[in-house]
């Protein structure tokens, strides 16, 4: 059994920081993991184990990034193109990242993702030129070969490192691959998803997923994610773009302060 005011709070945490998945397209685990772990204590309610959390946090990136990019994919937003190729390798990157992690010092990692998103943060308020907006988004070119070296070297640290790194691979799709902002917004959602649910899978099978919790969280970020997707496809690319930079620079400043505390 799970106590009604935790099963309150995970409505709607989940609900909220789907909406935010939706609107920004990323998988929500930069806000979904510190919020499950710290709000229970500070409204007096059981605090939920890491372990619970991580397979919280993994459902509802999971959930919201499906129910979103089908949504964005109504919108004509995603590149298909672009999602089987980064999708395929980043999966197989993080799967091998998570691997290899065992051997490997996680100080060490944790420092290099944390500058990556320290770059991406910084590449996010660079300027960008006008955009259209883009009639077929399967028509819009990019170098294949980058798109999936930039997936695998996310993938694989994020692997190493127990991050999604979806905020990363945003900018880089926006100012490297020169990609138009709704199309890059709805297609990293079916890229997050595709990276989300080889995880997902490997926690549900360890029981690693709290039943309760998982099923009121995943009737929680269906709609809140159709909700923020509906709310992105009417905003401007360029408020988008500006969201995303906040965003994108609090995870960056995250990462930073966890490294710095953990080296004091």
């Amino acid at each position: 059994m799970i106590e009604p005011g935790l099963a309150v709070l995970i409505l709607f945490t989940g609900f909220a920081v789907s909406c935010l998945s939706g609107l920004l397209g990323i998988g929500g685990g930069i806000v979904m993991a510190p919020a499950l772990l710290y709000l229970p204590s500070a409204f007096g309610l059981a605090s939920l184990d890491m372990r619970q959390v991580a397979g919280l946090t993994i459902t509802q990136g999971l959930f919201a990034c499906l129910s979103g990019g089908w949504r964005h994919d109504r919108y004509r937003c995603v590149n298909r193109r672009l999602v089987i190729s980064m999708g395929s390798a980043i999966t197989a990157a993080a799967l091998a990242g998570s691997v290899i992690s065992r051997w490997v010092a996680n100080e060490v990692l944790m420092v290099v993702f944390a500058g990556l998103a320290a770059i991406a943060a910084l590449m996010m308020w660079l300027p960008k030129s006008e955009e259209h907006e883009v009639e077929d988004p399967n028509a819009c070119r990019f170098n294949i070969p980058l798109a999936i070296s930039i997936a695998t070297v996310i993938g694989f640290l994020g692997g190493l490192v127990g991050q999604g790194g979806s905020f990363i691979l945003i900018p880089l799709m926006l100012h490297v691959l020169r990609l138009p902002t709704r199309v890059v917004i709805g297609s990293n959602l079916a890229i997050v998803f595709l990276a989300s649910l080889a995880g997902f899978v490997g926690k549900a099978a360890t029981g690693q997923v709290p039943l309760l919790p998982t099923v009121l969280l995943v009737l929680a970020a269906v709609p809140g994610a159709q909700i923020g997707s509906v709310l992105s496809h009417r905003a401007n690319p360029r408020w988008l773009r500006t969201t995303l930079a906040v965003v994108i620079a609090l995870a960056a400043a995250g990462m930073i302060a966890d490294v710095v505390g953990r080296g004091q």
